[in-house]
């Protein structure tokens, strides 16, 4: 076998771990470290052999990795970790608030080619699979609408929102699609839908001591760019619930294109996924544009890419002409 490609893991929680667990799946890759703002002591890898590093120390592992999973949240760790990374590794993230895709990839941009790496942003499902499921789309069909339905599901980006609320102690995001606009996109009709027609959010929430429910309730339901554009519900639930009834990660959805060709003849395409585990999933996504964000440096191709940059034959250990065919 040839040399494995040597990855890090940037943040243990349930991104993480779901890294660690897909690159188990994948023999070209060996997971080499993982890095936290933790105590490393208190980390238990799945893997025994798998080394945990203070993330402060990662300058020194330069020459030791050759691509980095930044498993932390958009809100908060992405924005600082991922240019100030990307200028020093190979990087992979998951980078999800749809809105500052742009500033964010400009940031990472400038690090990545100041500092002579490759950096792959926004990489998972929603970014990521679906984005491609829009762009075929709307290349496909030019006369046409796309849809964008997520859930019945746990989101993981804004349930990190959520729990960064003051006063919130733990919590989960579920966002639902609205039923009836899925039927009438389904049912060819080409609907112009709002942001709040098409989905609603439902936040389960445990308070932090002496917090107040009704700032907790405001803060949530006002924050822009997770809970402000729709109709959010906040529900306050004891810690021993949450672990009970709110401790899976079940997720999906689908992109559908609807569109005319010829002299009117309907058209639809559709894009779904249904996850017993997000993060898992996410991290699967993520393992395998590590291996696209490998051989693009290789190539001497630096700078921040997206998943609509990617050609992909890129994401598959298996060669080309194998891929031609078994696959076309």
């Amino acid at each position: 076998m040839a040399e494995r490609i040597r990855i890090g893991i940037v943040g243990y929680g349930n991104l993480g771990r779901g890294a660690e667990m897909a690159l188990a799946h994948n023999p070209d890759m060996q997971p080499v470290g993982i890095f936290t703002r933790r105590d490393p002591a208190n980390i238990s890898p799945l893997g025994p052999d798998v080394p945990v590093h203070a993330l402060d120390t990662i300058e020194r592992f330069r020459d030791r990795i050759d691509v980095l999973l930044l498993c932390g949240g958009s809100k908060d760790d992405l924005p600082r970790q991922g240019p100030a990374l990307a200028s020093l590794f190979n990087t992979v993230d998951s980078y999800d608030t749809h809105r500052r895709i742009p500033e964010y990839f400009a940031a990472v941009d400038a690090a990545a080619r100041a500092g002579g790496r490759t950096a792959i942003i926004s990489v998972g499902w929603d970014p990521g699979l679906f984005s491609l499921s829009r762009l075929f789309g709307e290349v496909i069909l030019p006369k046409g609408e796309t849809y964008t339905f997520w859930g019945r599901g746990l989101s993981q980006g804004h349930s990190d929102a959520l729990r960064r609320v003051p006063g919130v102690k733990a919590g989960v995001q579920y966002t639902i699609p609205s039923s009836d606009a899925l039927e009438r996109v389904r049912g060819g009709e080409l609907p112009r839908l709002s942001t709040r027609e098409k989905h609603t959010r439902e936040c389960y929430v445990v308070l932090a001591d002496d917090a107040d429910p009704s700032e907790v309730e405001r803060a949530i339901v006002t924050m822009p760019d997770y809970f402000a554009d729709y109709d959010t519900t906040v529900h306050f639930i004891a810690e021993e619930e949450l672990r009970r009834e709110h401790s899976a990660m079940p997720h999906g959805g689908s992109v559908i294109r609807s569109g005319l060709t010829g002299d009117g003849n309907k058209q639809l395409v559709e894009y779904s996924l249904k996850l017993d585990s997000n993060p898992e999933f996410t991290a699967s996504v993520l393992v395998a544009y590590a291996r696209a964000a490998f051989r693009l440096h290789r190539s001497g191709e630096h700078g921040a890419r997206t998943v609509l940059d990617i050609a992909p034959v890129l994401l598959s250990p298996r060669s080309p002409s194998e891929l031609r065919k078994e696959l076309l």
